[in-house]
């Protein structure tokens, strides 16, 4: 430690008052007899690099923090590696560069790793599927390329192999290919699945539907195909679905039946031209209900606003028509209704609704006079 403390700036200034962090206490460093077991160094204000011949030596290291010090910079070192009792391994938010080392897969007993918003780019190391015990696994907002690794592409790993994972986060890279169906299997414990912001193309796999302990998953923001599996409302626990911003055509997907859902975003995709799904008025829990720049035509259900946890309901630039009638049971979490360009002429409120009600660019704007309030 004491070459860190010469190597680095801006190190705390208890590293000063000795040069054994076993003997008086170093902040930040805590120590099982004469031995370092614990760096804990998050948002202190590093500035330096992991220098590659130092962080190995200390073998007894079980946890490894130094995430959200921008000041560290530098490839991330392979003699990580070396720690073969490390169980926690954060370095999200600093400014870390080059690869991935596969030589990571060496890590049995790690169980948390977090990369996440660095400069790390190349593809994610197959290595990663030997970690059997990780339950963690945040590598996102870098710039990663390259397909999603799977054991039946590769000699060594494969993301599929990670059966304890509850947390996929690899949103906001440059991933590319295809979702491969062989990523999911109902032995999987996934929770979180954000694959959002990359390049994936293809469809969304049916094995999708077989991991049925997800309550997150955000696939927004690719250039995924095809109709949506209809096997998805076998998710009933995920309380986030977000498909936005994608090419999906074909039907609507039927979500009836996931009661969790609290928040649903479809938009900008090109799905068949439809009426409002009956799930838009039956799912308990929706909060957040968006699909904007969609097909949807018809009159927007009177059920809908009456969820008794709707917050905001967000179906600008759809083609629904003739009356928006809000019904006498409004709920009272509602914020937030936006119509903006569709097609509705005339509306009824059962109460004064007072709340925030966007109607412009529909024909009950374009005569000038009532209801100017909703068309500002």
């Amino acid at each position: 430690m004491m070459r860190y403390r010469d190597s680095w700036n801006n190190t705390p200034s208890s590293w000063e008052d000795s040069d054994d962090p076993c003997g008086v206490p170093w902040e930040g460093v805590s120590c099982t007899g004469a031995r370092v077991t614990e760096l804990s160094l998050s948002a202190m204000g590093l500035i330096g690099e992991l220098a590659t011949g130092y962080i190995g030596q200390l073998s007894e290291l079980t946890s490894l923090d130094v995430s959200f010090n921008p000041g560290l910079t530098g490839q991330i070192s392979i003699q990580i590696s070396f720690l073969q009792k490390l169980k926690t391994l954060n370095l999200a938010g600093c400014s870390f560069s080059g690869f991935i080392p596969d030589s990571f897969g060496d890590l049995e007993q790690l169980t948390f790793l977090a990369m996440n918003s660095n400069n790390l780019s190349d593809i994610i190391p197959s290595e990663l599927g030997q970690l059997s015990n990780l339950y963690f696994l945040d590598l996102s907002d870098n710039h990663l390329t390259g397909p999603l690794p799977i054991s039946s592409n590769i000699t060594y790993g494969g993301l599929d192999l990670l059966l304890k994972a509850q947390h996929f986060h690899l949103s906001n890279n440059q991933l590319s290919g295809s979702i491969p169906p062989e990523l999911f299997s109902s032995e999987m414990s996934l929770i979180h699945l954000f694959l959002d912001g990359n390049n994936f193309t293809g469809v969304i796999p049916e094995t999708l539907g077989l991991v049925q302990t997800l309550e997150m998953v955000q696939l927004d923001k690719n250039f995924l195909t095809g109709t949506v599996p209809s096997n998805l409302n076998n998710l009933t626990n995920v309380n986030e679905l977000n498909l936005a911003n994608n090419n999906l055509t074909g039907p609507l997907p039927d979500l009836t039946g996931m009661n969790s859902l609290n928040y649903v975003d479809l938009s900008n995709n090109s799905f068949d031209p439809s009426e409002a799904p009956l799930w838009f008025s039956t799912l308990p829990k929706l909060a957040n209900l968006v699909m904007e720049f969609g097909s949807l035509q018809g009159l927007v259900p009177e059920k809908l606003f009456s969820l008794p946890e709707l917050q905001q309901v967000k179906l600008k630039n759809n083609t629904f028509n003739d009356t928006l009638n809000m019904g006498d049971n409004i709920s009272l979490q509602l914020e937030l209704v936006d119509l903006q360009n569709n097609q509705i002429s005339l509306l009824v409120l059962g109460y004064e609704y007072k709340k925030a009600l966007l109607l412009k660019g529909n024909p009950i704007c374009s005569g000038g006079g009532q209801n100017t309030t909703f068309c500002q």
